[in-house]
């Protein structure tokens, strides 16, 4: 997607709101009310849905562990209502080449998630994508905002339904190790800097990084560049409308490079984070005792999932703050998976009809490491306090929110394993001093992806 289709105001009401949630349930932990795996409740219907027995449909999505099997029990509540058989096909990075050797055989899946709206763009492009029928449009404008609405067009018709998003302008971090150190939960870059230097202090590694994930590091990159450049120049860098030469480009690795030019602040320095696959990377934080591997961990709210495979508990031992400030305000970037038709059909539009309901959603959402778009999920659906008040921060939002960059570029510079920004993001992970041949590279990337 060339242009940003979210809304220009700046987010900075929607961090205010965000901080206040998150410090409001830090203390506490949840409410003592964790659903773990879900309350076993009937789910309420609140859309209808035709009658599919003897149909069968294909979803294609990157997801594995927890988050495939919590959506396949929304998937098991289709096939329940609809008598249709749903199979869940596991696809691989980039999912565009995936669906393209699945295409290619004449065997595409019905639906595929796609994680990215470049994604659905070039999906659009390439004639793979099938825009949606009337009766899921109209369950995707009462359910959702307009700008959840439009990151999922390509050329004024709709073709994605955001099922699920992600607050991904959250830091991590273990409580107990904090604790011992003294340290606090800090509102600016200069007091995270603080607060990494009192944890390395008291003997523990402040900074756990899943650098082996190339779109991990996209991401701390874009919460440095919001908030330090702000959300004109972020929009503009995302369309490529300014090169990656430019200096506010510059400035952001400068900041980027006061933790990962610090071999000590990370976990295994360089070398180790390049090595540490994202899932690792959270669940070393929250183990080990007093000694774990990192005292913090950033990343989305999806992290719960990950830190659910530990002993650590939400809301008390694994705890959580909003990415600092590096400029005047603290950055809300967000990102989503949309599901995409690509066979037309009755029951493929059915499907993604009910993933538009408050229905699908509130499913996954009492399952726990998830975030829905749909404002219409009731918020008492979610498992503990923590992701309750993330959820509601979200929904708030409305339009106010930015885009993952690397997700609105062409799949090839923004989400490709070891091509484009994952890999030129890994390499100055590695040599954080070269920020000039960094950038260069970001550019060279990007002018090709883009076809300028």
């Amino acid at each position: 997607m060339r242009t940003s289709r979210t809304a220009r105001a700046a987010a900075a009401v929607v961090t205010g709101a965000l901080a206040l949630s998150l410090t409001a349930c830090g203390g506490d932990g949840d409410d003592g009310d964790d659903k773990g795996g879900g309350t076993g409740e009937e789910t309420a219907s609140t859309v209808t849905l035709p009658k599919l027995d003897g149909e069968s449909l294909q979803v294609a999505a990157v997801w594995t562990g927890a988050e495939q099997k919590n959506f396949k029990a929304v998937l098991a509540e289709f096939e329940k209502r609809t008598g249709a058989k749903v199979t869940f096909v596991p696809a691989q990075d980039p999912i565009i080449n995936f669906l393209g050797s699945k295409v290619a055989g004449g065997a595409p899946p019905d639906v595929a998630m796609l994680p990215q709206p470049g994604a659905i763009k070039q999906a659009v492009d390439k004639g793979w994508a099938k825009p949606l029928g009337a009766e899921a449009t109209k369950e995707l404008s009462e359910n959702y905002s307009q700008g959840w609405q439009d990151i999922g067009k390509v050329g004024g018709k709709q073709y994605g339904v955001y099922y699920k998003a992600a607050n991904k302008s959250l830091i991590w971090y273990n409580a107990q190790v904090f604790e011992n150190a003294g340290a606090s939960e800090p509102k600016t870059w200069d007091e995270l800097l603080t607060a990494a230097q009192t944890v390395y202090d008291s003997g523990v590694t402040p900074f756990s990084v899943g650098g082996a994930d190339g779109w991990t590091l996209t991401d701390w990159f874009e919460n440095v560049y919001l908030s330090q450049a702000g959300p004109e120049k972020y929009d503009q860098l995302a369309a490529h409308e300014i090169k990656w030469t430019d200096p506010s480009v510059k400035e952001a690795l400068t900041t980027l490079a006061q933790i990962w030019g610090k071999k000590d602040y990370i976990a295994g320095g360089a070398k180790g984070a390049l090595q540490t696959e994202f899932p690792a990377s959270v669940t070393q934080t929250f183990t080990g005792g007093d000694q774990p591997k990192a005292g913090m961990v950033y990343e989305g709210d999806f992290v719960q999932v990950n830190i659910g495979e530990t002993k650590a508990k939400v809301g008390t031992d694994a705890k959580v703050f909003p990415f600092p400030a590096v400029g005047g305000d603290a950055p809300v970037v967000s990102g989503g998976d949309a599901a995409v038709i690509l066979k037309d059909s009755e029951a493929a539009q059915a499907l993604a009809t009910f993933l538009a309901s408050p229905d699908a959603a509130t499913i996954q959402a009492e399952l726990g490491g998830y975030l829905s778009p749909n404002k219409s999920v009731d918020a008492s659906a979610y498992p503990n306090d923590v992701q309750r008040k993330m959820a509601q921060a979200l929904i708030a939002a409305g339009d106010d929110f930015r885009f993952d960059m690397s997700d609105q570029a062409p799949q090839a510079f923004g989400g490709t394993p070891g091509k484009g920004e994952w890999k030129a993001l890994q390499d100055f992970l590695k040599n954080p001093k070269d920020i000039a041949g960094t950038q260069a590279k970001l550019e060279a990337d990007a002018s090709a992806a883009y076809g300028d």
